[in-house]
């Protein structure tokens, strides 16, 4: 019998990197020596300006100069933790034109790679690798719902801590809730000049947003379950 696979307990680096294209409402094309600060402030995300393709495999020789560019996304922690900067996401490719946002033709973008760089270092992925992975259902609601914690159930966040392993240390000043995903919560402990990550998975995986709140839930009801031993700081 074979043996099963491990329960995923975080997104993998190409979901990550789908969920940040997915939901990032500005970005920095640089295309032609030129940046460009693209802003959706309609709402939309500001890859729904760009197309990405596959390069062309029929061996046919291009119909025209390709000029090379490069997407830039940033994707920050909504919440007030120190150091907000999570991931930086770099979309390399070649363009049929110079960028310009009432250019047609320079929207359609023939990828190159993908670069992800986070706490955990540099990776590289391609666009098969993206086009395999699914958009985190959570990540379009994770602003709205880790505001509303942080807001409006401040008191809520010791509670999560109860379920820290190993427990924080002493001379801890606060934590903050940093990310949510479809796995988990992510708290950032800090302490005087230094802080550190504590990650809380979901009694289940995530498949649609409207069950993040229940695992939430399902989350704290286990903190309460935990005996109260120190006192730690919000």
């Amino acid at each position: 019998m074979r043996p099963s696979r491990p329960r995923a307990t975080r997104p993998t680096r190409a979901e990550r990197v789908r969920s940040i294209l997915a939901v990032a409402h500005s970005m920095t094309v640089v295309s032609d020596g030129l940046h460009t600060e693209v802003r959706r402030l309609d709402g939309t995300a500001a890859m729904g300006h760009i197309h990405l393709h596959a390069p062309d495999c029929s061996g046919r020789p291009p119909s025209g100069e390709r000029v090379p560019a490069r997407l830039e996304f940033t994707d920050i922690a909504p919440t007030p933790v120190r150091d907000r900067l999570r991931a930086r996401v770099t979309v390399t490719g070649l363009l049929a034109a110079p960028y310009g946002a009432d250019t047609g033709r320079s929207t359609c973008m023939e990828f190159g790679q993908a670069v992800l760089e986070d706490a955990e270092g540099r990776s590289f992925l391609t666009l098969e690798e993206l086009e395999e992975a699914e958009p985190d259902p959570v990540a379009g609601g994770e602003a709205g719902m880790l505001t509303h914690l942080v807001d409006q159930h401040r008191e809520l966040v010791p509670l999560l801590l109860r379920l820290v392993r190993p427990h924080p240390e002493r001379g801890m000043t606060r934590a903050v809730p940093l990310a949510m995903d479809r796995y988990g919560v992510t708290l950032r402990l800090e302490y005087p000049g230094a802080h550190h990550d504590a990650r809380l998975p979901f009694p289940r995986p995530v498949t649609e947003i409207d069950q993040a709140g229940p695992q939430i839930h399902a989350l704290l009801a286990a903190a309460r379950r935990v005996s109260h031993r120190n006192g730690l700081p919000a």
